[in-house]
């Protein structure tokens, strides 16, 4: 069982004074071992019940996509596209109507983790840390695992990749994926495993599906909570050929063509899963959910004649698929119609697997076991608020409230109000006709907007040091740089440094040091032979080492297995400069990569530092 308090690490102005900082995360540390010994209390508890009575509680396992949108399955009435195995699914238990999550996919990622609206978390967006959860958060995976459960994630995660913002600090046992947004490669990838990395072969969707079959039949004989939040259908467009062949035949286009095979490899693998859930003896007793994280990512595509796509805040960015099994539980073909969300799933499954939910977690979403095995629906007397991050601040605009028949949809230039009974497409604007309603709305998403933000900061500070993950990279783009230096791509997690023409340029990495200690510093670098050379020197405080920049390394791009055009570059692979080894003092201070020398046009490209605290034997 989990017990050790995990820091939230917040962005501070001008790096405030040391004692300022450690009291704000010494009240976060206290915030979090209350929480963890309430959830140690109720796991103890449902241990000792356990023990005098046969554990028939269900397994969970809750498949998720990403940027896949509700009408890229058949069963929505799309006759472009073959999901067999996703039409049986909805079949074969519960299908919601009306179900909503984020525009954007690590906004829904938190909500679904935490029971919680995003902005509550401190995740308001995909990448420049925004996209991070704070650290004291209490996770589904958390909860189960408390209550006995053994835990697992297969996929994604876009939460925070440092410890202990990623899966395992979140409450995860077993973790095989990657912790950013973006994953450039999806053939034969190198994935991350646990505080390690895999190689591995195959496509992406195929490893992780085999990967989580392997832990299930590992962990038949316990209770198990599996997440599986696949990375397809997301760009780069890559599938493997029989599937694009087959979508390009029936004239589809390049993109489209791709993305539906993405789809059908993604279906298949849930066929596998499902096969092996049943050859497993396990069918009676599992639930399995299936969603996707926010609307489609290409405007083409059929969405179920919806306005909006994905990270926008109309129906068709945040309305989407749910499908949820549980055989001889849920009647097969019930249809939910009533508004649920994101924010349900956690509070649900507790719910269908008896495990009692602490108050001080204070959730925003609602059980919906009675809209599941009952004849009850889900809740229509309630509003579901979406928010789309915009600025370099958080702000109103660009935000919706979504009643059962209505949505009011705000963005920096104007505010409507649709009737989605009579205006199913959001094509006519009635705020004028319905003023009343128009004026209920606006008013409760204001008073739910400052609600849910009135806590938020950013995380962005880089924790490094603990025993668990002696290893923190600390990667290009989470970098601060000066001068004429750049990030070679558009911000994305595999983007690297360049530019560096000048000397007095300097890159900046804000970090926490929560143990003290000796470590290892290393550059993963690129330097062609007429610009080997150069002296670069890594600062910490008053600790300094220098190193040169003596071996030439520039490797060609991977291969691209692209079929249509990336929104960010192609990767390629890095060398690894030793740079040495000095001792950190713990706390809040900056790392300063610079250099002293640069006899060629150039002093290098950097992908990131490696930080690694050297433990004794």
């Amino acid at each position: 069982m989990w017990l050790r308090p995990r820091l939230s690490h917040h962005r501070q102005n001008d790096f405030m004074e040391s004692t300022q900082v450690r009291t704000q995360m010494h009240k976060k540390i206290v915030t979090r071992i209350v929480s963890c010994v309430v959830c140690m209390m109720w796991g103890l508890a449902c241990a000792t019940t356990q023990a005098a009575e046969p554990d028939d509680r269900p397994n969970v396992i809750l498949v998720m996509t990403d940027d896949q949108g509700y009408g890229d399955v058949r069963s929505h009435d799309n006759p472009l596209i073959d999901t067999p195995n996703l039409d049986q699914l909805a079949k074969d238990g519960a299908r919601f109507k009306n179900f909503f999550v984020s525009p954007l996919c690590a906004p829904t990622r938190a909500s679904l983790l935490t029971g919680r609206y995003h902005i509550r978390t401190g995740t308001v967006n995909v990448s420049n840390n925004l996209e991070i959860m704070r650290s004291e958060e209490t996770t589904i995976a958390e909860l189960f695992r408390s209550n006995g459960y053994s835990t697992a994630l297969f996929g994604k995660w876009h939460n925070g990749e440092h410890f202990p913002h990623n899966p395992n600090g979140q409450g995860f046992d077993e973790f095989v994926g990657f912790c950013a947004g973006h994953f450039g490669n999806y053939f034969d990838p190198v994935l991350e495993h646990n505080a390690g990395t895999i190689k591995t072969k195959g496509f992406i969707t195929d490893v992780l599906t085999e990967r989580a079959m392997e832990w299930i039949a590992a962990n038949r004989s316990d209770k198990f909570f599996c997440y599986i939040p696949y990375n397809a259908p997301h760009t780069p467009y890559q599938v493997p050929d029989a599937y694009y062949e087959k979508y390009s035949a029936r004239g589809l286009g390049v993109k489209t063509a791709t993305i539906y095979g993405m789809v059908e490899n993604i279906d298949h693998n849930i066929g596998r899963l499902l096969k092996k859930v049943k050859e497993l003896g396990l069918q009676e007793n599992t639930i399995v959910l299936f969603l996707t994280d926010n609307g489609p990512n290409t405007r083409d595509r059929y969405n179920g004649g919806m306005k909006g796509h994905k990270g926008q805040v109309d129906e068709g960015g945040v309305r989407v698929p749910l499908f949820v099994r549980w055989s001889g539980h849920i009647k097969p073909d019930r249809v939910v119609d009533g508004l649920a969300a994101h924010i349900d799933l956690l509070p649900t499954l507790a719910d269908l697997c008896g495990i009692e939910v602490p108050d001080n977690l204070r959730l925003d979403g609602r059980s919906l076991k009675a809209s599941l095995l009952n004849k009850q629906t889900a809740p229509s007397d309630r509003m579901i608020f979406t928010h789309r991050y915009w600025a370099k601040k958080l702000q109103l605009p660009n935000g919706a409230a979504r009643s059962l028949r209505y949505r009011y949809v705000r963005t920096a230039r104007e505010e409507s109000l649709f009737d989605l009974i009579e205006d199913p497409g959001q094509k006519k604007d009635i705020s004028k006709e319905r003023p009343e309603q128009f004026q209920r709305h606006r008013d409760a998403y204001r008073n739910w907007f400052a609600d849910v933000s009135k806590d938020w900061q950013l995380e962005s500070l880089i924790p490094c040091g603990y025993q668990q993950f002696p290893i923190t990279h600390l990667h290009a783009v989470q970098s601060k740089l000066s001068g004429s230096l750049k990030f070679h791509g558009k911000g994305f997690h595999h983007d690297w440094i360049v530019n560096w023409v000048d000397p007095d340029d300097k890159i900046t990495w804000y970090i926490d040091v929560v143990e003290p200690g000796k470590y290892r510093v290393a550059v993963k670098y690129t330097c062609p032979m007429k610009d080997v050379g150069s002296q670069i020197r890594v600062t910490v405080n008053e600790n300094e080492l220098e190193a040169i920049v003596d071996q030439p390394f520039d490797p060609a791009l991977f291969p691209n297995h692209d079929r249509a055009p990336r929104a960010g570059e192609l990767e390629k692979p890095w060398a690894t400069l030793e740079v040495g080894q000095m001792e950190l003092d713990r706390g809040v201070t900056k790392l300063i990569l610079s250099a002293d020398q640069m006899p060629g046009t150039q002093v290098m490209e950097v992908r990131e530092v490696i930080l690694e605290r050297v433990l004794s034997s």
